[in-house]
Formats: C-alpha cells, sequence, structure tokens
C-alpha cells in the first residue's frame, strides 16, 4: 500500500485517470430510476482518493473548468436565446421561482446553520443538481481577499457540501416529479400524456416508436404489367400520394416527364407513402432489389431552422408547404429527441430530418434554413478566441455592498459560449466544433476538474462532515423539494399547464435528466420533454452564474454577523 501511495503521490496524473475511471463505473450503477452520473461518481471517487494526500496542479483544473463552461454556453446557447420569446419567458417563470427559493433557503440555512461560503455554494450546487455551480463558485472563492489556506479550505467546503447534498437532492426530485407530484395534482400521468399526445396529432401507435419509421419511402420497380403506361397517367392514379423520381432504361437514366411512356423492362423508382407504394406493384411489374443506380436519389439530410417566419410554427403547418414526396422524419432541440406531433411549435435552432428525393430537399431547404455540416472537424482557433474573450470578461468585476463580484473566467467563458453558440446557429454553413466533440468538451472537462478539486479536498472532507452531520443532506432535500412544489403551484394554477408539460417543465428547471427520465417513463411517451428542454436551456445558463453570487451574499452574511 506504502508502495502504491507513494507512486501517486510522485506521479498525481496516474490518480487522476484512476479517479475518472473509477468514477464513471462507479456513476453508471443504477438504482432504480436513480443513476448518480460519472460527475458524482468522479467527485466521491476523489474524495477517497484523495484520503492520501494528493495535489494536481492548479493549472491542470483551471483549463479543463474553461474548456467545460464554454463547451456549456457553446451548446446550449441557440436554445437560450430561442426561448427568450413570450412561450419561453412564459415557462421560464419556473426557473426564476427555482433561482430565487434556492438562493433564499441556502442564505437561511447559512444564518442559521452558520454555513461558510464554501459550504452554502455546495449546497446550492448540489441540492439544485447543477455541477457546473462548484465551478464557478470555486473560482469566485480564488478571487476572495483571504490567505491561501482560508481560500483552499473553502473551496474544499465546496466539493465536499456539493458530493454530501448532491445525492440526496437527485433522489428527492426523482420521487417528487415521478411519484408524488402526479398524486399531488390527483392525475393520472399515463392517461393524461396518451391524452395530449393524441391532442398534438399523434396517433395510436406506439409513441415511442412513432418516428422509428419514416412513412416515406422509395421502392424500385421493373416494369412489366406497366409497359405503355405514360408517367402523367401513373401521377393521376397516384394522386399525389407517390410520385415517379427516376426511370431508367438500359442502363440510361431518362427525363422524367408527363409525357414518357413506359417500357418493359425499365427500371422505375416511385417515392411516396409506405401505404401506397405497397399496391404500385400491380400498375408497374414487381419490386427490384437492385437499387444501386438510384442511391443518390433519395436522401436524408438535416436542416437547423433559422427562418423567422417558422418560429412558433407548428410541424402541420411546415408539413403542408412541402413537396408531397418530402417527409419531415425527425426532430431535435437542445440535442433532445423531440416527439413529431403535429402540434409541435417550432423554435429557433431546432434540427429537422427531411427525407425524400435529392431534388425536392434542395429546393426545400432555402425555405427552412440551413443544411447542417455533418463534420467531425473542429474549429479549434474560433473556440479558442471564444475561451480567451471569456477570460478577459471575467477579469472585470463590481462592488456588492462592498465586497467584489465578477463573472470570474467561468461565468465569463460560459457568457462568450452563449453568444458563440448562437451565432453558429446563425449561420450552420461555417465550420465550427462539432455536436461529439462539445459533448467530450463538456464531459472531460467537467470531470477532470471535478476530479482535481477532489483530490485536493479529500484531507477535509471527513471534518465537514463531522460538523455538520445529518443537517446538511436534510436541507439539500429541502432546497431540492421545495421550489420544486412552488412551481407546481404556479404552473398549473397560474400557467395552467398540463401535467406531463409541468412535470417536465420542473425536471428541467432543476437541471435533472434522470428526473425527466423517471418522468418520461411515467407518463409512457415524450410529451414532457415539450415543458423540459425550455426550462433546461435557460436554467442551464442561469444557475452557473448563481455561483459567484451566493458565494457574495453569503460573505455578505458573515461580514453582519
Amino acid at each position: 500500500m506504502d508502495g502504491v501511495t507513494g507512486l501517486l503521490r510522485s506521479q498525481p496524473e496516474i490518480a487522476l485517470f484512476l479517479v475518472l475511471a473509477i468514477g464513471y463505473a462507479v456513476g453508471q450503477i443504477r438504482f432504480g430510476p436513480i443513476q448518480l452520473g460519472g460527475i458524482c461518481g468522479t467527485l466521491i471517487a476523489a474524495l477517497v482518493v484523495g484520503q492520501l494526500g494528493i495535489k494536481l496542479d492548479d493549472s491542470v483544473k483551471n483549463v479543463f473548468f474553461m474548456l467545460f463552461i464554454f463547451a456549456l454556453g457553446y451548446a446550449g446557447g441557440p436554445q437560450f436565446f430561442a426561448n427568450l420569446d413570450a412561450k419561453g419567458l412564459r415557462l421560464g417563470l419556473l426557473c426564476l421561482v427555482e433561482v430565487v427559493t434556492v438562493l433564499a433557503l441556502v442564505l437561511c440555512a447559512t444564518v442559521f446553520l452558520s454555513l461558510d461560503q464554501g459550504t452554502a455554494a455546495g449546497l446550492m450546487a448540489g441540492a439544485a443538481t447543477e455541477s457546473a455551480v462548484v465551478g464557478t463558485a470555486t473560482d469566485a472563492i480564488s478571487k476572495l481577499a483571504l490567505p491561501l489556506a482560508d481560500i483552499q479550505q473553502l473551496q474544499a467546503n465546496v466539493v465536499t457540501a456539493y458530493s454530501i447534498t448532491y445525492v440526496f437532492g437527485l433522489i428527492a426530485i426523482v420521487v417528487a416529479t415521478s411519484q408524488v407530484f402526479p398524486l399531488l395534482l390527483r392525475v393520472d400521468l399515463r392517461a393524461e400524456a396518451d391524452k395530449l399526445w393524441k391532442t398534438m396529432g399523434g396517433g395510436n401507435e406506439n409513441p415511442a416508436a412513432a418516428s422509428a419509421t419514416p412513412e416515406m419511402v422509395g421502392r424500385v420497380f421493373l416494369v412489366t404489367v406497366g409497359r405503355g403506361r405514360t408517367v402523367g397517367e401513373l401521377m393521376s392514379i397516384l394522386g399525389g400520394h407517390a410520385s415517379i423520381e427516376r426511370v431508367v432504361r438500359r442502363g440510361q437514366k431518362l427525363n422524367v416527364e408527363p409525357a414518357l411512356r413506359l417500357q418493359a423492362y425499365d427500371q422505375v423508382l416511385a417515392i411516396g407513402r409506405r401505404s401506397m407504394l405497397v399496391n404500385v406493384a400491380e400498375l408497374l411489374g414487381r419490386e427490384f432489389a437492385d437499387t444501386t443506380a438510384f442511391d443518390a436519389v433519395v436522401e436524408t439530410t438535416e436542416v437547423v431552422v433559422n427562418r423567422r417566419e417558422w418560429f412558433g410554427r407548428g410541424l402541420r403547418e411546415l408539413d403542408a408547404q412541402l413537396p408531397p414526396a418530402l417527409q419531415i422524419v425527425g426532430l431535435a432541440r437542445d440535442g433532445h429527441v423531440m416527439p413529431l406531433l403535429h402540434e409541435v411549435k417550432l423554435q429557433r435552432g431546432d434540427v429537422l430530418q427531411l427525407y425524400g428525393p435529392a431534388a425536392d430537399v434542395a429546393r426545400t431547404l432555402p425555405l427552412v434554413g440551413d443544411r447542417v455540416i455533418a463534420s467531425t472537424r473542429s474549429n479549434i482557433s474560433y473556440a479558442a478566441m471564444g475561451i480567451l474573450l471569456g477570460v478577459f470578461i471575467g477579469g472585470f468585476s463590481v462592488k456588492l455592498g462592498g465586497i467584489p463580484f465578477s463573472l470570474g473566467t467561468g461565468g465569463g467563458a460560459l457568457v462568450t459560449g452563449l453568444a458563440f453558440g448562437w451565432y453558429q446557429s446563425k449561420n450552420p454553413h461555417r465550420l465550427s466544433v462539432p455536436p461529439d466533440a462539445l459533448a467530450l468538451m463538456k464531459d472531460l472537462g467537467l470531470a477532470t476538474f471535478i476530479a482535481c478539486v477532489g483530490l485536493a479536498s479529500g484531507p477535509q472532507a471527513i471534518a465537514l462532515v463531522k460538523k455538520f452531520g445529518i443537517a446538511l443532506p436534510l436541507v439539500g432535500v429541502a432546497v431540492a423539494v421545495v421550489p420544486a412544489c412552488i412551481s407546481l403551484f404556479v404552473g398549473r394554477r397560474l400557467l395552467k399547464l398540463e401535467a406531463p408539460v409541468l412535470l417536465g417543465a420542473i425536471a428541467g428547471q432543476q437541471c435533472s435528466t434522470p428526473a425527466l427520465s423517471a418522468v418520461q417513463n411515467a407518463a409512457g411517451n415524450a410529451t414532457p420533454l415539450l415543458g423540459y428542454t425550455i426550462t433546461y436551456a435557460i436554467s442551464n445558463v442561469v444557475l452557473p452564474l448563481m455561483g459567484p453570487l451566493i458565494v457574495a451574499l453569503a460573505g455578505l452574511v458573515h461580514a453582519a454577523k
């Protein structure tokens, strides 16, 4: 054991990757609907390994945190600004409830339990299940005019309080949203979700599989019984429910015109609704297996919605404007797959998947937005400039009650990430940072930051646990549940939200993906996403900015005492 300890102390980078490996493995363990996730698992592993007195250089922590916080803003920028409209601000009222109530409860706990600034910030981060607050609060503490030993102790308290309260806050919000709140609302959540699904244009099919198979398909037929018919005759018989897109005769592609008369053994590509193409074989001949000559005719293309005339309008309206052979087969919002319902309202930055003839796709793209560039290359220069500008902005400060308050490098990088991400959504044809690269930046950046802080905080963790005992977990549950209860009342009585949308919105204001999963399982379909994406986009930006604020307010409380 002494040899292992000596190795980890002499080469702390080994300890870092050991913590990441153990932490993410622990985070994948599921207890019913509860799953800690990789970040919380990493923190627990880091606190345990940190008892050996292992420390990494602070520059490692700072660099990875800036990567994470910029990527967080970049990914959320399009949806954050898209939701600053009447509907978004209406649901944003729940985010306001979350922020104000959490701040009030944490400050009350600071007064009655005599919490220091670090413990107060960690309580807020853990109970609100927002890991980014750990970074912004830790960064704010490093700017305080205190001795280095005191700063390190406060930063250690942030991490320890977060690790204690996160688990209890997560369990509380998952159980409340999926089990308790439907009882308080006196509704059958599954029945309400099914009713909403059908009201918004969903059919009786399995909602989870509704978009798995496109209704619009392409089939190639070998002409036998259809010889002598013209393309115009066939199009008239099909009645706009299917179309003839290509004809190949003895290896040569022919111009598809109404007057074109089919001959025996022509190969014909028909595109249309699945139900209609079943009967086309009776008009043309048997289906032809070799489709290599037609592979480039039909395509699936992603387009980002950025034409103002479609904002706030339903999928039904857009579908009515598309060519008959073109179909919407997918809709993603802020990385979440949305249900394909007629009444789902489009927002800026939504990504649609269009399936149909390449020519129709090319004609339709300018009407909706811009084609999404499917590239794995990252514009490192663009990202680096954003982080650099964020660090510069974070250096400015103002005084609140005589205490300097600034966004810090974390808050500054978050703000520039929002701006750069929004700009990219307006110009999707420019090379930027692909979603997969952003996901890696967020996961690796936050996990490494948490691991570094956890390793440094390990020795002080036991002292904080002994000092507050069961008080912190209990307060963590209150901080998680009380804002949700207020939002339940506000959403139902004032905003008149449907139960599935309201519960999804509450999970979003808490930035809790596990809570969303639990609500969706209880609802039986994806309708809770309609509320979740809006509040999640807003809270995911606003809550991290509360890290420096809670540090400043807790400092004012201590100064007043």
